[in-house]
C-alpha cells in the first residue's frame, strides 16, 4: 500500500502492485484525507443474446446495420421530398408576411366525426393551415422518468429536432435522475434554439398519489393532469408528449392546429384507435366512461390559458373521485381521467387526424388511420412490448425509428436560418477559447480537442448502489471504445464492487453496447455499473475527458482509477475496503513488493504512470492530452505537486489482458508530427505547473531532461 503525505494537511494513498502479461506493472492506490469527504440480423427491435465475445461475425453485422440506416434514411428523405412536391401542387397559398409559414392538413375539426369510429384514411376535406410565424417558439411537454424513459426521450428529441424549422422550448418534467441525465445531454448537445426547463416531478406526487393505478407507468403516467398548475402561468399553449412518440413531419404542422380550435375546445386529441373503451376485448371488461372510443393522450395539445379559466384543476379531480367510487383504480392512467371528463364535457375536444397519433399497441386498428404510410405524421409505440407489436407496415414504421435511434445526434447542432439563438455564455466562451488559437500552428488539432464539448449520456442504464456506512468503499473507474467491449464481463467477475464507465460510443454504437449488455447475463446481473456514454466527436480519443467524466459519477469516499484491459485480482475490492491508511501512495520497487508483508513507500520519478486508489476529491486529468501518451503520467506528476505521498500495497496486483494495438498508439508510432505535438503539450504542461506550483515543480524539468 503508497501512502502519502502533503505538507500538514494528511493525505492518504496506498498502491498495488499489477502483474502483467506479458510485463509486470503497478496499481497505486492514494486515499486523500480520513476525515469524511463530501458525497458527492443485430437489430434493436428486440433483445437478443449474444456472445460476450466482439467478433468478426459481430463486427460484419454492425457494418452491415449501418449500411441499412443509411438506406432507411435516404428512402425516408426521399418520401419526404415526394410529399413536399404532394403539398406544392396543393390549392394552397402564402398570405402576405413572406415570414411565415404554411402546411396542409386534413382535419375534422369539430363535425360529427368526433363521435364516430376511427376513419378509413384521411378523407376530410382539405383546408388551408394557419401560420406559424418563422421563428415562433413551440412548446413541448414531456413527463420523463427514470433510466429507460431517459432513453426514450432522446429518440424522440431527434426526430422532432432533424425535421424543424422553429424554435424550441422543452418543458420536462422529470424526477431526480431524469433530470440529472437529461440536464447533462442537453448542456453538452449545445443545440442551438432550443430551451430546457425541468420541472420536479416528485415533488408533484402528492398532487395524484391519491388516485390507484394500475398502468405500468405508475404514479408518473398521471402528471399530465397537473400540467396546467405545473406550467408557467404565462404558458398559454403546449404540445404534450408521451416518450414513446416518433415524429416524421415538422412539429410546427401540429403547433399549427391550434389556430382551427374554436369555441370552448381546449385539448386536441386523435381517437383511440382500440376498442378498449368500447368494453369488448375481453369478458367481464369493464373500462372507464369515455365518448364513443374515447381519446388517447400519448400526443396532446392543451390550451393552457383557457384550462386554468376553466378551472380544470376542479374539473378533473371531482370527475376522478366520482369515478373511482366505482372502478376503484385508473387501468390507463392520465387517458382514463381525461376522457371520463370529456364524456361529461365534450365541447372541450377539437379532434386530431389519426395520423398525429398512429398507435401500435396490440389492439389497435392503426392500419384504418391511413391509406398510405406517406400519410403518417407520429408514430406512437403504445404498446409494453414496443417494437414487437404486430401491423402489417410495422417494418416501415421500425425502420423509421431505427434511423433516429442511430442518427448522429451530433448533425442537429445545426443553426435555424434567420432565427437567432439566445445568447449562451458557455458558448461564447468556448468561440472565445477557439478563435484565440493560431489554426497555423501544425499542433492546432490537438490544441483545438481540448475545447471539443463532447455530447454525454449519463447513466445509460440502470444503476443503483448505497455506498457502505463505514466511509471505505471503494469504485473502480475506467474508460473503453467499442472494441474494448468484450472485456467488460472479466472486469466485472473479478471486481464485485461499484463500476464507474465512460464509454466513446456512436450512436450506432451505444445502440449496439445497450444489446450486448441487454444479453450479458453478467451485465444485467449488476445494477452497480454506472456506463455513462460520450459521443464521438473530433478526431483523437479523449481519453482524459472520459476518465474524467467516470471520476465525477462515483458515490463512493475513494476510486480506484484503473484501465480497461487490466484485469483486478480476485477479491481485490474487499482488500482495498478494508484496509485503513495512515498515508497515501506512489512508485513501487518490485523486487522489495514480493517479499513484503506491509505497506511501504516510494519515491515519484519520471515517466511515472502507476494504477492509483485515490479520494475523490483528487485533481482531474489533463484534457490536452488526447489519444496516446502522457495522459496518465501528467495526473501523477500533479499528485506528486500537490505533496501526496505514495504507498505501495502488498498482496494486491492486477493482470494486463493482451489485445491488438489502438488507433492511436499506431498514429503515434507513424506519424512523426504526433510525436512532435505531443513533446510540445508536455513542455506546455510542466510550465503551467511550475506557474501553479513553484519552485517544487522544477524537479519535473529536472528529471524530464535527465530521462
Amino acid at each position: 500500500m503508497l501512502g502519502i503525505c502533503r505538507g500538514r494537511r494528511k493525505f492518504l494513498a496506498a498502491s498495488l502492485t499489477l502483474l502483467c502479461i506479458p510485463a509486470l506493472t503497478w496499481i497505486y492506490l492514494f486515499a486523500g484525507s480520513l476525515e469524511d469527504g463530501k458525497p458527492v440480423s443485430l437489430s434493436p427491435l428486440e433483445s437478443q443474446a449474444h456472445s460476450p465475445r466482439y467478433t468478426a461475425s459481430s463486427q460484419r453485422e454492425r457494418e452491415s446495420l449501418e449500411v441499412r440506416v443509411r438506406e432507411v434514411e435516404e428512402e425516408n428523405r426521399a418520401l419526404r421530398r415526394q410529399l413536399s412536391l404532394a403539398q406544392g401542387q396543393s390549392p394552397a397559398h402564402r398570405r402576405g408576411n413572406h415570414s411565415k409559414t404554411y402546411s396542409m392538413e386534413e382535419g375534422t375539426g369539430d363535425s360529427e366525426n368526433q363521435r364516430a369510429g376511427i376513419v378509413a384514411g384521411n378523407s376530410s376535406e382539405c383546408g388551408q393551415q394557419p401560420a406559424v410565424e418563422k421563428c415562433e417558439t413551440i412548446h413541448v411537454a414531456i413527463v420523463c422518468a427514470g433510466y429507460n424513459a431517459s432513453r426514450d426521450v432522446v429518440t424522440l428529441v431527434k426526430s422532432v429536432l432533424f425535421h424543424r424549422r422553429n424554435p424550441l422550448h422543452f418543458h420536462l418534467i422529470a424526477d431526480s435522475i431524469a433530470e440529472q441525465i437529461l440536464a447533462t445531454l442537453f448542456q453538452t448537445w449545445m443545440v442551438p434554439a432550443v430551451r430546457v426547463d425541468f420541472y420536479n416531478a416528485d415533488e408533484l406526487k402528492s398532487e395524484v398519489s391519491w388516485i390507484p393505478n394500475k398502468h405500468y407507468s405508475g404514479i408518473y403516467g398521471l402528471m399530465k393532469l397537473v400540467l396546467t398548475k405545473t406550467l408557467p402561468a404565462n404558458l398559454e399553449r403546449v404540445i404534450v408528449l408521451d416518450t414513446d412518440i416518433t415524429f416524421a413531419t415538422d412539429i410546427a404542422e401540429l403547433w399549427a392546429v391550434f389556430h382551427k380550435f374554436k369555441g370552448q375546445q381546449v385539448l386536441g386529441l386523435v381517437e383511440n384507435q382500440s376498442d378498449w373503451y368500447l368494453g369488448n376485448l375481453w369478458k367481464n371488461h369493464r373500462p372507464w366512461p369515455a365518448l364513443g372510443r374515447g381519446y388517447n393522450t400519448g400526443v396532446i395539445l392543451l390550451l393552457l390559458d383557457k384550462l386554468r379559466k376553466m378551472k380544470w384543476e376542479q374539473m378533473w379531480r371531482l370527475t376522478a373521485e366520482r369515478e373511482l367510487m366505482g372502478m376503484l383504480s385508473t387501468s390507463l392512467a392520465d387517458q382514463d381521467i381525461f376522457n371520463a371528463v370529456i364524456k361529461q364535457n365534450p365541447f372541450l375536444v377539437y379532434q386530431l387526424p389519426c395520423f398525429w397519433n398512429v398507435q401500435l399497441s396490440d389492439h389497435t386498428r392503426s392500419e384504418q388511420c391511413y391509406r398510405d404510410v406517406s400519410d403518417l405524421k407520429v408514430i406512437h409505440w403504445n404498446s409494453p412490448k414496443k417494437l414487437r407489436v404486430k401491423n402489417k407496415h410495422v417494418e416501415f414504421f421500425r425502420n423509421l425509428y431505427l434511423t433516429f435511434l442511430e442518427y448522429d445526434g451530433n448533425l442537429l447542432r445545426r443553426e435555424l436560418f434567420g432565427c437567432p439563438s439566445e445568447t449562451d455564455v458557455n458558448s461564447e466562451n468556448l468561440q472565445k477559447q477557439l478563435s484565440e488559437l493560431d489554426e497555423d500552428d501544425l499542433c492546432y488539432e490537438f490544441r483545438r480537442e481540448r475545447f471539443t464539448v463532447h455530447r454525454t449520456h449519463l447513466y445509460f442504464l440502470h444503476y443503483e448502489f448505497e455506498p457502505s456506512a463505514d466511509h471505505t468503499d471503494v469504485t473502480l473507474v475506467a474508460q473503453l471504445s467499442m472494441d474494448r467491449l468484450q472485456m467488460l464481463e472479466a472486469i466485472c467477475k473479478h471486481w464485485e464492487g461499484p463500476i464507474s464507465l465512460a464509454l466513446y460510443l456512436s450512436d450506432a454504437e451505444a445502440q449496439q453496447f445497450l444489446r450486448y449488455a441487454q444479453g450479458s447475463e453478467v451485465l444485467m446481473s449488476r445494477q452497480n455499473v454506472g456506463y455513462h456514454i460520450v459521443y464521438k466527436e473530433g478526431q483523437f480519443y479523449p481519453v482524459n475527458f472520459l476518465r474524467n467524466v467516470a471520476m465525477k459519477h462515483i458515490s463512493t469516499p475513494y476510486m480506484f482509477l484503473s484501465d480497461i484491459d487490466f484485469l483486478p485480482m480476485y477479491g481485490l475490492y474487499e482488500y482495498l475496503r478494508y484496509h485503513v491508511w495512515t498515508k497515501g501512495h506512489a512508485p513501487t520497487n518490485f523486487a522489495k513488493w514480493r517479499t513484503a508483508t506491509t505497506p511501504y513507500q516510494v519515491e515519484w520519478e519520471a515517466d511515472f504512470e502507476p494504477y492509483v486508489v485515490v479520494r475523490r476529491d483528487c485533481p482531474e486529468y489533463d484534457r490536452r492530452f488526447v489519444g496516446f501518451g502522457w495522459n496518465k503520467v501528467a495526473h501523477i506528476m500533479e499528485l506528486d505537486a500537490q505533496e501526496y505521498e505514495f504507498t505501495v500495497l502488498p498482496n494486491a496486483y492486477m493482470i494486463h489482458m493482451p489485445h491488438a494495438p489502438s488507433f492511436d498508439i499506431t498514429k503515434f508510432r507513424s506519424n512523426k508530427q504526433y510525436r512532435v505535438c505531443l513533446k510540445t503539450l508536455k513542455e506546455e504542461f510542466q510550465q503551467d505547473m511550475s506557474r501553479r506550483y513553484g519552485f517544487a515543480a522544477l524537479k519535473y524539468l529536472t528529471a524530464e531532461n535527465n530521462s
